[in-house]
């Protein structure tokens, strides 16, 4: 039973998510400058859009985004990710939804640790997006066992941060001292080393084999290699971002610019190329570098149904069998002008695609509907004849998770154009969650539970009116 003196969940995550965002900003400058884009074209927006700003006020969304972040990092072990598990639901967070990134010549398969529940989200929707390596993909087998060693002799988290989540798991919680040390402690799991635990010659031979393993297996621990804000208007930052001085990746991933948003788009810097020092045989440091983090934005549209998601891939692959994004660039604007042109497909109204089956939907009473709840009178009916009498509204459920294809035109875009290799599609969510220690959530089953509570909640008042009467 959770002790009254016990920091909740909730206020962890909020000082966690403060303290990560304080460390990267110091770590890499440009987020900082990132966030002040950020907050401006926000501000912008709302004050062109009253509607918007209203219907975010009103779902108690609005003061949630300026705070809203998603990281990623990239473990080597399963040993790692079981205990990133124990560490993340000590802040509230829990895995949702299983992603394998093999399919896009990434070797890596995923999960991304956030709240799940409404009040949690609203607090502090922080996420991260936690890619395991696999090394059985790796074709070279000598490199393979010389690299699972190499992870299996370093440790990422201190002793301290063990201790404390041993100690919350225990005691079902932490007092105000104690999430203080913790936030402190696990924070050093993600902060950027600049000395290599692999010599250069090692460190190569990760590189050719892929950028991303390099990355996972040089360095002592999981550096966060990202931090994304998320923006209300994507096409205006990126169009923004080079008066900052920051350039940004040619093509924004994801769906294309919509009155309707869904699901996620996503925008990115270059990633850093920072200097790193490898030991040499003589036991000597040396110069090198290393290119992995880098900044990235993001725009939130509403969840999609199992109907709506396979609409929006199949026309994504239809898209991308006229014009695939070039990693340089050339053809960016033969990209989005497909995308768009292949997109008319999808409706682009809140209601076509709630009638069509398409998004899920949060359904709450208008303010005819709760004085008809005050009064004990209700029309009664179904939730179209509620909705069609003005009793009920809906609003979009905002998509929490992400999307494969992006997550890897991301990584690809900044990990340099030779990234892309060939791996054989492996998806293997049975061995992932035996890694991880239990299932992941069900996103799709997840998200239509909001939407049958709302509903239902909107009908019962209906029925506890008509038993009043």
């Amino acid at each position: 039973m959770k002790d009254r003196s016990h920091v909740s969940a909730d206020a962890i995550r909020s000082d966690f998510s403060a303290a990560m965002s304080a460390m990267y900003r110091d770590e890499v400058p440009a987020y900082g400058t990132l966030m002040a884009l950020v907050a401006r074209v926000n501000g912008e927006t709302l004050a062109a859009d009253p509607q918007l700003r209203g219907r975010l006020e009103a779902t108690d969304s609005l003061e949630r985004i300026s705070q809203e972040r998603h990281g990623a990092i990239r473990l080597g072990t399963a040993e790692e990710l079981s205990m990133m598990r124990r560490v993340f639901s000590v802040m509230g967070m829990y895995p949702v939804g299983y992603y394998d990134l093999s399919t896009a010549g990434v070797p890596v398969h995923s999960t991304a640790f956030r709240p799940v529940g409404d009040a949690a989200l609203k607090r502090n929707p922080f996420r991260v997006f936690t890619s395991l390596l696999r090394l059985d993909l790796v074709a070279d087998v000598a490199l393979r066992n010389e690299a699972a060693k190499v992870l299996a002799a370093r440790k990422i988290f201190t002793d301290r941060a063990i201790e404390l989540v041993d100690k919350a798991e225990r005691d079902g919680g932490l007092d105000a001292a104690d999430a203080k040390a913790f936030v402190g402690e696990v924070l050093e799991t993600f902060r950027w080393h600049d000395r290599a635990i692999v010599g250069a010659g090692m460190y190569r031979r990760l590189h050719d084999a892929h950028r991303l393993i390099a990355d996972v297996v040089s360095f002592r621990g999981p550096h966060i290699n990202h931090l994304t804000p998320r923006t209300l208007d994507i096409d205006r930052v990126q169009a923004l971002m080079p008066e900052e001085g920051i350039a940004p990746k040619a093509v924004v991933e994801g769906p294309p610019t919509r009155k309707c948003a869904i699901l996620l788009r996503q925008t990115s810097f270059k990633a850093l190329e920072e200097p790193v020092s490898f030991i040499g045989e003589d036991g000597a440091w040396k110069t090198g570098s290393h290119t992995a983090r880098f900044g990235e934005i993001e725009q939130r549209g509403i969840a999609l149904t199992p109907k709506g998601r396979a609409l929006y891939d199949r026309l994504l692959g239809d898209t991308r069998a006229i014009a695939r994004p070039a990693a340089d660039g050339s053809n960016a604007a033969e990209y989005e002008a497909a995308l768009t042109e292949v997109f008319a497909a999808f409706p682009d109204d809140w209601n076509e695609i709630r009638k069509a089956g398409l998004g899920y939907f949060a359904y709450s009473l208008t303010e005819k509907g709760r004085t008809a709840k005050a009064s004990g009178r209700h029309p009664g009916g179904d939730i179209e004849a509620l909705i069609a009498s003005g009793h009920v509204q809906f609003d979009p459920i905002v998509y929490e998770d992400f999307l494969p294809v992006s997550a890897a035109g991301i990584f690809q875009s900044n990990l340099g154009d030779d990234a892309a290799q060939e791996f054989a599609a492996s998806p293997n969510q049975v061995m992932f969650e035996r890694d991880l220690g239990v299932a992941v959530l069900d996103e799709f089953a997840h998200y239509a539970g909001i939407e049958k509570a709302s509903m239902e909640e909107c009908l019962g008042m209906a029925s506890m009116a008509d038993a009043a009467e």
